[in-house]
C-alpha cells in the first residue's frame, strides 16, 4: 500500500461516511473525515475511527480453523473447503435439504461481494431454513412497502435536507446515522433545519440523544404507537385535514382507512399511550398544516407486538398528509444502480406467507423464516430438524431472542460452520470458522445504503491493502462452497459447461458485475453520435412492450430511457475510481406513479392483512394499562449491535451497558445510585449496573442491545473486558408480532430488584 491519502466509505454503519485514511510504510496513521464526500462532507462518526482497530486486531482470525478436543486448530484453506462441503453434503443427504439452515447477520448488506454471492451459496445449500437479522429489525418496513408499494425494498425516506418539521417516532438517529435513512452529520442536519424555521419533534420512552435537540418532545409508552398513531389518522378525519395532495390520483382506499380509524380518538388512545389528547391532536396538526413535513419511525415501533401495524400507519399519514413523493416530504432514491428495479426485473419484488415453519406455523418473509424460531427448528426433534448451520457475519447469540436458548441449540447440532473473522458468541460454537478478509482489504460499493440515503451520491473504494497470498474474501468462500456442494449433488463432477461457468465466476469476482450494473443504470455510460440510432428502439420497446416485460426493464433502467435524461451520465467503475471521494448524483426526486410496482400501478392504501390485525389492536386498547415495568433496548453512536466491542477505543470511558430505570421505580425497587440491579422474566436474569435518570419514562427500563460478552470460549480481549449483560438473555423469542413475524424486542415485562450480593454488602 503506498504511502499518502486514501479515501473510501467507511462500511461501519448506515451513515456511509466518506473518509481519508493517512497511509504510511502500509500502517494507518489517521482517519478523519472527507470534506469532498457529497454525502457526510467531512463528517465522521467514531465507529468510523476505528476501521484501523478492526484492520489490525490480532485476534482476528485469518485462517480456517477446525474445533478439536485439544483446541481450536488452524487449517489449510482447501482442507477446511472439503471438510465444510463434505459435512453439509452429508447431513442434506442423511436428513434432507432443510436439515441445513441459515442465518445471515447485518454486516452482509454493508458488502456488495457478499450479496452478489450470496444467492448462488444459498442456492447450492438448497434449504429453506433460511434466517437473518430482517425479523429483529426492518421487516415491518419491508412488509409495508411490498404491501402498498409493490415492492419490499421501495422505501420512502425523509427528504431532511429540504424539510420544515420532522416528526421523529420510535427512533434515535443521533445515534444510528438515520437507520433506513442513511443521514451522516444528523446534528448538523437538524441545526441547518432550525435555521431555516423548521422545527423538530420526537416522541419516545426515553429522551434519548435525539430528543435532547428536539423542539418537542413527549414521552409514549412502549408498544403503543400504533393507538397513537390510528388516533392521529382519526383527527386527520374528523378535522377535515386529509389531503392526499397528487397522490391522490393514484391511492386506493381512503374511505377504508377512515371507517377503520373510528373507535381510536386521541381521548381513547390517551391513557394506554400515556399522551394528553391534545397532544396526539397537536401532532396530526402539525403534519398535516406544514408543507414540507415528514413523519419517521424506526427500531421502536418496529421491533414491538404491533410493528406491522405501526409502520403501516406511519406510511398511512404521510401520504392522507400529502407528504409522499414531493420535495421536503417523504421519497424515494434513484441510486446509480437500483437494486428495486433489477430485483423486480428478476420477479423478486417481495413475498410473505408462502409457506409456514416447521415447529410454529410462522410466516416465512422474503423465503426466510423469523428468527425467533431458529432454537425451536434446531431443538425439536422430527423431519425437517435442522440439524447444521452456516452463520455469515453474524452473531445471533446475542442479537436474537432468547440468546441462552440459541446456545443450547448451537451446541447440540451435527454440524456447524461460520464465516466470520471473530471466535465470537456464537461462532465459538462451530466445528470449523472460515474467515474473510477484513474491510480494508476488499473492494467497496454500497448496493444497499445507496438505496436508503437522503441524497443520491455514488462512491466506489478499491481495496485500501492488498489482501494476503493465504487469505479469501467473503464472496470466494462462498462461492468456492458452492461449487464444492454442487459437485458433491451431481456425484463428484460437473459437466464442461457447467464446471466453466463456475470457474469463470470465481475468476471474475464481483467487480466486473458492478461495473455492468453501473454503465447499464440510469446514470450509465451514454453512447454519444450513435444515440440517434439506438434511441428509437428504446422508445419503441418502451411504447409497446407490456409493462412487467423483462426487455421493458432493462429499457427502463436504461440510460437510454427518455426518463433518465437530465440525469448525470458516464458512471462506470472506471469513473468511480477517478472520483475517490465520490459523485454527486442530485436530491431526490419526484418519482411516482411511475416507480411503484402493484399490478394497478396504484398504492394500496389498506392492505387486508392491516385491517384483519386491527381486531388484536382494539382488543389492546381495551386492556388496562400495565403496572409492570416494560424493557425497552438503546443504541449508542460508539456501538453498532454486538461486532464493535474489541476496539478498545470505542469502549473506553464510562461504562454503557446499564440498567436506565427513572427515579420513582428505582426508589419503589430498593435501588440506589452504584447499585446493581437483577433483571428477571420468565426468560433468564441478567445483571448491570443502575444509571437512575429523569430521561427515561417512569414504568420503562432500558438496557442496550449487543453486549454480554462473558461466555466461555470466546477470543475477544477487549469485548470480554467490557463484558456487559445481553438484553437477549431476558427476552422470550416466544413473543412476536404475528402480522409481521418480528421479534418483540420492545415492550416486554420484568422484574427488578438489587441484585443478592448488593443485597448482601448493605447488610455488611
Amino acid at each position: 500500500m503506498k504511502t499518502g491519502t486514501h479515501y473510501r466509505t467507511c462500511h461501519l454503519c448506515e451513515a456511509m461516511c466518506g473518509v481519508a485514511i493517512e497511509v504510511q510504510d502500509g500502517h494507518i496513521q489517521s482517519i478523519r473525515g472527507d470534506p469532498e464526500d457529497p454525502l457526510s462532507q467531512g463528517y465522521i462518526c467514531p465507529k468510523a475511527t476505528a476501521l484501523q482497530d478492526l484492520h489490525e486486531d490480532p485476534e482476528r482470525l485469518r485462517k480456517p480453523v477446525r474445533q478439536t478436543a485439544n483446541g481450536w486448530q488452524e487449517m489449510e484453506w482447501d482442507q477446511a473447503f472439503d471438510l465444510v462441503a463434505e459435512q453439509l453434503h452429508r447431513v442434506r443427504t442423511e436428513h434432507g435439504r432443510d436439515s441445513i439452515g441459515t442465518y445471515l447477520g447485518n454486516p452482509n448488506v454493508h458488502n456488495h461481494g457478499a450479496l452478489i454471492a450470496g444467492l448462488p451459496f444459498q442456492q447450492a445449500l438448497g434449504t429453506r431454513n433460511r434466517f437473518s437479522a430482517t425479523s429483529n429489525d426492518q421487516l415491518p418496513h419491508m412488509l409495508a412497502s411490498l404491501e402498498m408499494f409493490g415492492h419490499q425494498l421501495l422505501f420512502p425516506i425523509p427528504d431532511i435536507d429540504r424539510i420544515s418539521l420532522f416528526i421523529c417516532i420510535g427512533a434515535n438517529p443521533m445515534a444510528s446515522n438515520g437507520s433506513l435513512m442513511s443521514v451522516p452529520d444528523f446534528r448538523g442536519r437538524v441545526k441547518r433545519l432550525k435555521g431555516r424555521g423548521g422545527r423538530m419533534v420526537v416522541v419516545d420512552p426515553r429522551r434519548t440523544e435525539t430528543a435532547k435537540i428536539a423542539d418537542e418532545f413527549h414521552f409514549i409508552r412502549p408498544g403503543t404507537d400504533a393507538l397513537l398513531l390510528m388516533a392521529m389518522v382519526r383527527t386527520l378525519f374528523e378535522e377535515n385535514l386529509v389531503d392526499l395532495g397528487h397522490a391522490g390520483n393514484w391511492t386506493n382506499d381512503v374511505d377504508l382507512i377512515r371507517l377503520a380509524s373510528l373507535g381510536f380518538r386521541p381521548e381513547t388512545v390517551s391513557e394506554q399511550t400515556g399522551l394528553a389528547a391534545n397532544a396526539i391532536r397537536g401532532l396530526a396538526r402539525q403534519l398535516a398544516t406544514t408543507s414540507k413535513a415528514a413523519l419517521y419511525t424506526r427500531m421502536g415501533t418496529s421491533t414491538q407486538a404491533f410493528g406491522g401495524v405501526a409502520t403501516w400507519l406511519a406510511y398511512v399519514l404521510n401520504i392522507l398528509t400529502g407528504k409522499l413523493d414531493t420535495t421536503g416530504g417523504m421519497m424515494f432514491t434513484q441510486p446509480a444502480i437500483d437494486m428495486v428495479a433489477l430485483g423486480a426485473m428478476a420477479g423478486q419484488r417481495g413475498h410473505s406467507g408462502r409457506r409456514v415453519s416447521r415447529v410454529r406455523k410462522l410466516p416465512e418473509f422474503g423465503g426466510e423464516f423469523p428468527a425467533s424460531t431458529m432454537a425451536d427448528e434446531m431443538l425439536t426433534p422430527g423431519e425437517g430438524q435442522i440439524r447444521a448451520f452456516v452463520t455469515v457475519a453474524g452473531n445471533p447469540v446475542l442479537s436474537s431472542p432468547n440468546g441462552r436458548r440459541l446456545d443450547e441449540a448451537f451446541a447440540n447440532l451435527d454440524f456447524m460452520v461460520s464465516v466470520d473473522y471473530f471466535l465470537n458468541e456464537t461462532t465459538r460454537h462451530a466445528d470449523v470458522i472460515l474467515p474473510p478478509t477484513a474491510g480494508l482489504e476488499r473492494s467497496h460499493y454500497d448496493l444497499i445504503f445507496s438505496m436508503l440515503a437522503v441524497r443520491n451520491t455514488a462512491s466506489y473504494s478499491p481495496a485500501l491493502f492488498a489482501a494476503g497470498q493465504d487469505s479469501r474474501h467473503d464472496w470466494q468462500i462462498m462461492l468456492e462452497l458452492a461449487h464444492r456442494l454442487e459437485k458433491l449433488r451431481a456425484g463428484g463432477s460437473l459437466n464442461l459447461r457447467r464446471e466453466a461457468g463456475w470457474r469463470a465466476f470465481k475468476q471474475l469476482g464481483p467487480d466486473p458485475i458492478l461495473d455492468l450494473m453501473l454503465r447499464a443504470g440510469p446514470y450509465g455510460a451514454d453512447v454519444g453520435p450513435a444515440r440517434v440510432l439506438v434511441q428509437p428502439a428504446i422508445d419503441l420497446v418502451m411504447d409497446i412492450l407490456p409493462r412487467n416485460h423483462p426487455v421493458r426493464g432493462l429499457a427502463k433502467l436504461s440510460p437510454l430511457n427518455r426518463h433518465w435524461q437530465d440525469l448525470p451520465k458516464g458512471l462506470s467503475l472506471r469513473s468511480l475510481t477517478q472520483l475517490p471521494s465520490g459523485v454527486d448524483l442530485g436530491p431526490l426526486r419526484p418519482c411516482m406513479p411511475e416507480r411503484l410496482f402493484t399490478s394497478d400501478q396504484r398504492i394500496n392504501l389498506a392492505p387486508r392483512r392491516y385491517l384483519a390485525d386491527l381486531e388484536r389492536l382494539h382488543g389492546f386498547l381495551q386492556q388496562a394499562v400495565t403496572t409492570e415495568l416494560l424493557l425497552i433496548g438503546r443504541r449508542h453512536v460508539r456501538s453498532n449491535n454486538s461486532w464493535m466491542h474489541n476496539s478498545q477505543r470505542l469502549v473506553k470511558g464510562k461504562a454503557r451497558c446499564t440498567l436506565m430505570i427513572s427515579p420513582r421505580d428505582a426508589a419503589r425497587s430498593g435501588l440506589q445510585a452504584g447499585d446493581s440491579a437483577e433483571v428477571t422474566t420468565p426468560t433468564g436474569t441478567i445483571v448491570l449496573p443502575v444509571e437512575i435518570t429523569d430521561d427515561i419514562m417512569p414504568g420503562v427500563v432500558s438496557v442496550p442491545h449487543g453486549w454480554g460478552h462473558d461466555r466461555e470460549g470466546t477470543a475477544q480481549t477487549v469485548a470480554t473486558e467490557h463484558a456487559g449483560a445481553s438484553i437477549n438473555d431476558v427476552i422470550s423469542d416466544e413473543q412476536i408480532d404475528p402480522l409481521a413475524g418480528t421479534s418483540v424486542l420492545n415492550g416486554q415485562t420484568v422484574n427488578i430488584k438489587v441484585w443478592r450480593a448488593e443485597r448482601r454488602r448493605r447488610r455488611a
